[in-house]
């Protein structure tokens, strides 16, 4: 999806994706250091994924969820998956 001035559009997945992993970041008082870190990633490239403006991939989405202690569901779904 792209926008009329051939800028890539937001993935609406993406989106959703980022807003979660930036609230279970901070409700588990993980810092955006030490998360990057985990992706393998820059604070910054980090911050461009909480912000729905990075794609992150499974290796990256199953890196955070361990680092967060939480089920790879909780970035993927607000409804739990049991």
């Amino acid at each position: 999806m792209g926008s009329i001035h051939r800028f890539p559009g937001l993935d609406p997945n993406d989106v959703a994706v980022g807003a979660r992993l930036k609230q279970w970041r901070q409700a588990r008082g993980v810092d955006r250091e030490r998360l990057a870190r985990a992706l393998r990633l820059t604070p910054e490239q980090l911050r461009l994924a909480e912000a729905g403006r990075a794609h992150l991939d499974s290796v990256q989405i199953g890196a955070a969820t361990a680092c967060l202690s939480l089920p790879v569901w909780a970035l993927m779904s607000d409804t739990p998956a049991y």
